[in-house]
């Protein structure tokens, strides 16, 4: 089975990730495949709006440690082509998480235009615990949609926090007991609406932030390559490793 399911309804676009045994953990090869994806899709005329889910009980993980860990991580990686691809994309993003949405399955939520959770969702960055840093473009995003104190609270102390505090913050647009169902209601509806009228919205909806988030998601970029390499971050994962044993 693939890691990463591609279905398309209609005009609506269905990504989904399929590693329900690793709770979805993102590899290299699933981030390529992503990118490869929404890159075709921003592209085709017939694809209106795209859906990102997650099979099993959790949307992600987070990505894959020990992938990480092997693999030499440049900003000339699938994980960083997957970040400009959704940055970048110029249709209506949607995604439906559950369970646990860990790292780059929190933040990845930032450049979605909808997003529904169910109510066992638990989000979590726990970059700082990592010893490393905020990536794709959340010190920037995250602080805008919470203000700066309570976006300092969760990146510093790596606490998790559910569906009904995302949607306080204005993470979410709402939690659903059905989330897939509900996006891809949602992406089909958005589909329906003039094509041209819906791309020219989302592009004046970004276009105050758009230079300024690519600027940060480079430098949270380097600053993440540079801390993966560090005594400080290989001692934090390894303890990470430890205590999840454990559990």
């Amino acid at each position: 089975m693939s890691e990463i399911l591609i279905e398309q309804v209609g005009q609506v676009l269905h990504l989904t990730l399929n590693r329900p045994e690793k709770k979805n953990a993102i590899s290299q090869a699933m981030y390529a495949t992503l990118a490869s994806n929404l890159n075709s899709a921003a592209g085709d005329f017939g694809i209106r709006s795209v859906v990102i889910s997650g099979n099993g009980k959790a949307f992600t993980a987070g990505n894959d440690i020990m992938d990480f860990m092997n693999e030499e991580t440049t900003l000339d990686s699938p994980v960083f082509h997957f970040l400009k691809a959704i940055h970048d994309f110029p249709k209506p993003l949607i995604a439906a998480v559950q369970g646990n949405a860990v790292g780059i399955g929190t933040t990845m939520l930032m450049h979605c235009d909808l997003v529904f959770a169910a109510p066992d969702t638990i989000f979590s960055m726990p970059f700082v615990t990592l010893g490393l840093v905020p990536e794709a473009g959340s010190s920037l995003l995250f602080p805008r949609l919470v203000g700066h104190a309570k976006a300092s609270e969760i990146f510093l102390t790596g606490r998790n926090f559910g569906g009904d505090e995302a949607l306080e913050m204005r993470l979410i647009n709402s939690v659903e007991d059905k989330p897939v169902e509900k996006a891809l209601a949602i992406a089909e509806m958005i589909a329906q609406q003039p094509p041209n009228a819906v791309l020219n919205t989302k592009a004046l909806l970004k276009s105050g932030s758009h230079i300024a988030v690519e600027n940060v998601m480079l430098a949270e970029g380097e600053m993440f390559r540079i801390a993966l390499q560090s005594d400080e971050t290989q001692g934090a994962f390894m303890k990470f490793m430890t205590s999840r044993k454990k559990d």
